[in-house]
């Protein structure tokens, strides 16, 4: 049980790391861009390949349809909500002082890390593999969320203790979260596990697809499609292990 508080922490250790990054140094955009895309591939290829794979089997097909597409489905419109409330660049490093809104990615960012820690959680369940790959993914991708978050919050005048604050605050949140994902469905039907894995599959596909791969390529351009499938490819090959 404890061990999947622990993990889900780690996991979001990143978003506190990124935040000190962006405090203290200037981090080439391009740099930025292909750490974006390497952990976008990590997460595509985790979510095909681990909670999409497993649920194979473990749930019937049209099930797992429909839970995968209702998870893209509350994300998109959770993304057009928090987009409105100037949060769209919650993926993003953009230094414009006249395109930010770093609260509201923060908040963003809070409402994306709960999912992902709950199906860490999750991956602590029953006979289930622990979600290695998922965790390196989740871990990766989080970094210039919180890049983006911090030059945002200082632009608006928010000092670096109440910064860290925030975003030490997001690391609980989602240790918390893994924590209850483990303990309120420890005893839940096992295929009640697995769509709930393809739930989350369907939600990291489109936040992937609508934020970060679209950012990677315009910060880095063509490579970025190479360095998103390295991470497909390593992802498929630490699940084959």
């Amino acid at each position: 049980m404890y061990q999947a508080a622990l993990w889900g922490g780690i996991a979001s250790l990143s978003l506190f790391l990124g935040a000190l990054a962006g405090i203290l140094f200037t981090i080439p955009k391009r740099i930025t861009a292909f750490i974006m895309a390497f952990g976008t591939g990590l997460i595509t290829g985790s979510a095909t390949f681990d909670l999409l794979s497993e649920a194979k089997g473990n749930a019937d097909l049209l099930s797992i349809t429909f839970m995968f597409l209702a998870g893209a489905a509350i994300f998109t419109v959770f993304e057009l909500w928090i987009s409105r409330k100037g949060g769209s660049q919650r993926k993003r490093s953009n230094k414009n002082p006249n395109n930010h809104s770093g609260l509201a990615i923060y908040i963003g960012t809070l409402m994306d890390a709960i999912p992902e820690s709950i199906i860490i959680g999750i991956s602590f369940l029953g006979g289930q593999s622990i979600q290695w790959v998922f965790i390196i993914a989740i871990f990766i991708s989080n970094f210039p969320e919180a890049l983006s978050s911090s030059i945002g919050l200082k632009l608006d005048q928010y000092s670096t203790r109440k910064i860290l604050i925030l975003w030490g605050s997001v690391v609980v949140v989602s240790s918390l979260s893994s924590l209850l994902g483990y303990t309120f469905l420890q005893n839940a039907p096992e295929s009640t596990e697995y769509l709930i894995g393809a739930f989350g599959a369907g939600g990291l596909l489109a936040m992937v697809s609508s934020t970060m791969l679209p950012e990677a390529f315009e910060e880095g351009g063509p490579v970025v499609g190479f360095i998103s499938s390295l991470g497909i490819i390593l992802s498929y090959i630490f699940t084959n292990l």
